[in-house]
């Protein structure tokens, strides 16, 4: 990959732009506001550009139209410590590829940045086990947790969890899917992540009492 790092803390973004070049990534520059983000952008050349979230100048957000517009073609990952619901809706909004916890290992963060130059959008499962404190100060919890699984789930672990509430085994799965073994419990193992469950079991129970799929059809519920 081609990456762009543009975050304000400057020995985190150095340290890692060096994690991503040892792993064979080419690092196309290191920058440390939007502002700095824009001419770099114009060249031709970055496939992802991680960004921080949080700038003296604003929010990734708030300079997503300008960045996007100076690099159609590049997909964006934003850093962050947490995610509100209404954060993820407006980055997905935005065009925002993917989420990652700044907490997070730095080959965790590699893993989003892969997944989403394949063409995948990413929220790390991190981000929504560790969740933050509303306006309020409240916890958001499972429910939370169920709620932004139906908007981040890819179509194919849609799939995998409707597969899951029919009772099909994980040798069921991968054979009407058309997988390995071994990627449908790539996929299974990625819904529990994003549900913050342990098992299969679990994953039904949770999926079906907020109303993702339905125990009885199997069907996708939550549009």
């Amino acid at each position: 990959m081609r990456i762009l790092i543009c975050d304000d803390h400057a020995m985190f973004a150095d340290s890692l732009s060096l994690v991503l070049a040892d792993a064979g990534h080419t690092v196309t520059g290191v920058v440390y506001s939007p502002r700095e983000a824009l001419p770099v952008l114009c060249e031709p050349g970055a496939d992802v550009c991680l960004i921080d979230m949080r700038f003296p100048s604003g929010t990734a957000l708030e300079w997503m139209p300008r960045l996007r517009a100076a690099a159609p073609a590049t997909r964006f990952v934003v850093l962050t410590g947490f995610l509100e619901d209404t954060v993820l809706e407006d980055g997905l909004a935005a065009g925002i590829r993917g989420f990652a916890h700044k907490g997070q290992q730095a080959g965790d963060i590699l893993d989003v940045l892969r997944r989403v130059e394949a063409g995948e959008v990413v929220v790390d499962s991190a981000l929504t086990r560790r969740a933050a404190p509303d306006r309020h100060g409240r916890q958001d919890g499972p429910d939370g947790r169920a709620r932004l699984a139906a908007r981040y789930l890819t179509p194919r672990e849609r799939e995998v969890l409707t597969r899951l509430a029919r009772g099909e085994s994980t040798q069921a799965l991968a054979k009407a899917m058309g997988v390995t073994r071994s990627t449908a419990r790539s996929h299974v193992q990625s819904v529990l992540s994003k549900l913050g469950v342990h098992s299969q079991r679990e994953a039904v129970i949770e999926a079906a009492r907020h109303g993702l799929v339905s125990v009885e059809t199997g069907e996708w519920l939550a549009g």
